[in-house]
């Protein structure tokens, strides 16, 4: 809902002064949807005019429902409304500036007056001041005093609208604006009433102006949008355009990786085959290794049974060979003997030589009685040398003949 302020400047009463008039102001709340009074008309009223008033009210319905000066006029919840259409939308006036014959009605024309109304005279207008002041009551001086002679013409009752109802009823103000322009040729008396029809035209304008505005902005919108599409659809073309030399590319890709998985696969089976045939080698050669084995090995058995297969003659040599073998080594044994014998005579003779040596060296008296004595043992030891002497040679004699 847009809010438009705007400047009423009537004349309400004669005391009042032209002037002072000039530089009141009114604010109405105008828009599309106006103001929800929480009624609708579904039909058009039936509107019956107060005698002696150039206003009409609908006894019908159960609202404070009136009609005067070519506009609609409703009072609820403490404030007036009003609208040139029978069900709105509805714009607020101001209580300093509802003209003063919609002020005069006479309380028993209010279908739904509210409680303050309450032990008012029904034949007399609502006590304004009472209610709203002592402010509004200097400001509107007079309001209910007037020539009952000189009342004006009421206007005529906008009929035409008896044709626009339920989804027929318009709801814009432009199209208000037009149907009231080609069925409705009442100028309105007060200036309240031109003020609130102008300002509805203004807005009605405005409004024109801005739909065509926003039509405007539409249009640029919507050919900022084909263009917007136009760009698009040619980005996307050229998407495509590199999608396909993509998708040729992957083709070629495809068809070279799959050239060369072919190669792959050949040189895989030659690979394969070439294993095979080395695989077939070396079991050859472990087969012609294993029958070499098999030779060595027979031939080795071989050997082992000639070796075991001896001759009578051989077994003889072999005898002949152990005996000779056995009386080498008696023989040397034999020797050792003969030469450990001759290392004992050595010792032996080296002992008499130094016995000798001993008894050779002169001794005093006692060394000379002794020398009967020694010549006499002299004589006896040299019969026992050749007695061991003789001994020795029988051994030696024994000894060669055992060692043949």
């Amino acid at each position: 809902m847009r809010y438009f302020l705007f400047a009423i400047v009537m004349l309400l009463y004669p005391a009042i002064s032209t002037q002072a008039l000039a530089q009141s102001q009114l604010s109405i709340s105008v828009g599309d949807r106006g103001v929800s009074l929480g009624f609708a008309m579904s039909t058009y009223p039936t509107m019956v005019r107060i005698p002696g008033y150039p206003v009409y009210y609908d006894p019908r319905v159960d609202e404070n429902y009136f009609f005067y000066d070519g506009l609609y006029w409703v009072y609820g919840d403490d404030n007036w409304y009003s609208s040139p259409w029978y069900n709105g939308p509805w714009d607020r006036i101001p209580p300093a500036y509802v003209p003063l014959f919609v002020l005069r009605v006479p309380v028993r024309y209010y279908r739904r007056p509210p409680a303050y109304f309450r032990g008012w005279r029904s034949d007399a207008a609502p006590r304004w001041g009472q209610h709203w002041g002592r402010d509004w009551e200097r400001q509107r001086s007079g309001w209910d005093r007037w020539d009952r002679r000189s009342v004006p013409r009421a206007a005529p009752l906008p009929t035409y609208q008896r044709n626009y109802t339920g989804s027929h009823y318009p709801r814009q103000l432009d199209q208000q604006r037009s149907i009231e322009s080609r069925n409705y040729r009442y100028q309105p008396r007060e200036a309240a009433s031109r003020q609130i029809r102008e300002q509805r035209g203004r807005a009605a304008e405005s409004r024109n102006q801005q739909q065509k505005q926003q039509q405007q902005n539409n249009r640029q919108q919507q050919q900022n949008d084909r263009q917007q599409q136009q760009q698009l659809k040619a980005g996307q073309q050229q998407d495509v355009q590199k999608q396909q030399r993509q998708r040729a590319r992957n083709q070629q890709d495809v068809q070279q990786q799959q050239q060369r998985n072919v190669r792959q696969e050949q040189d895989v089976r030659q690979q394969q085959q070439r294993n095979a045939r080395q695989q077939q080698d070396v079991r050859q050669q472990q087969q012609q290794k294993d029958r070499q084995q098999q030779d060595v090995q027979k031939q080795q058995q071989q050997r082992a049974r000639q070796q075991q297969e001896v001759t009578p003659q051989q077994q003889q040599q072999r005898a002949q060979q152990q005996q000779e073998v056995s009386q080498q080594q008696q023989r040397a044994r034999g020797q050792q003997e003969v030469q450990q014998q001759q290392q004992q005579r050595s010792r032996q003779q080296q002992s008499v030589q130094q016995q000798q040596k001993a008894r050779q060296q002169p001794q005093p008296a006692q060394n000379a009685r002794g020398a009967d004595n020694k010549g006499g043992n002299g004589r006896s030891d040299k019969h026992k040398d050749q007695r061991g002497n003789q001994k020795d040679q029988k051994d030696t004699n024994k000894d060669g003949a055992g060692h043949e």
